[in-house]
C-alpha cells in the first residue's frame, strides 16, 4: 500500500517511527513533513497529505500532530477524504469497516509508540465492509459539494 504520512512539529518524532514501522512491512511511504520539530503549522502538512490521497497519488494517509484533532480537521477540508480522528484500536477499526476511512490522524502526546503501531496495524489491515455502511459513505461524500446553508 501507498502511504502518504504528514505531521507538525509535535508529530515529527512519532512519523518518523511510524514510517519505519511500515516500511518494514512492505509498505511505500511517502513523507510530506514536517521534517523537523522546529516549529510549524499542522494544517500545511495535514492538507498537503490529505490531497495526495484525494489526486490518488497515494491509498491513505497517517496523520501526526499533538492530539490528532487539528490535523484531522485540516484532512478533512479536502473533498474526497474521510480522516479519522482515533487514539485506540477499536476506534480504527470501525473507522476502515463502517467508514471507510482514508485518512488516520493520531496525537503523539495523546498516545505511545506501543498503541499508535497497534492502531496503524490494525488500520492498515481492516477492510470495509460496504452493505449498510457504503449507503452511508456515499452520503458522506455527497456533502463535498454542498453549499454552505444548503
Amino acid at each position: 500500500m501507498r502511504i502518504v504520512m504528514g505531521s507538525d512539529h509535535a508529530g515529527f518524532e512519532l512519523k518518523n517511527h511510524l514510517a519505519e514501522h511500515l516500511r518494514s512491512q512492505g509498505h511505500e511511504v511517502i513523507d510530506v513533513g514536517a521534517h523537523s520539530t522546529e516549529s510549524v503549522d499542522y494544517p500545511t502538512y495535514g492538507a498537503k497529505a490529505a490531497r495526495t490521497v484525494a489526486n490518488g497519488e497515494a491509498d491513505r494517509a497517517i496523520l501526526v500532530c499533538g492530539t490528532g484533532q487539528g490535523i484531522g480537521m485540516a484532512a478533512n477540508k479536502v473533498p474526497g477524504v474521510r480522516c479519522a480522528i482515533v487514539s485506540d484500536p477499536y476506534s480504527a477499526k470501525l473507522s476502515r469497516e463502517h467508514n471507510d476511512a482514508n485518512s488516520l490522524a493520531i496525537g503523539a502526546r495523546v498516545i505511545g509508540a506501543g498503541v499508535a503501531e497497534d492502531i496503524v496495524d490494525i488500520w492498515t489491515t481492516t477492510e470495509f465492509l460496504g452493505g449498510r455502511h457504503g449507503r452511508r459513505v456515499t452520503m458522506l461524500a455527497e456533502l463535498d459539494s454542498v453549499e454552505p446553508g444548503e
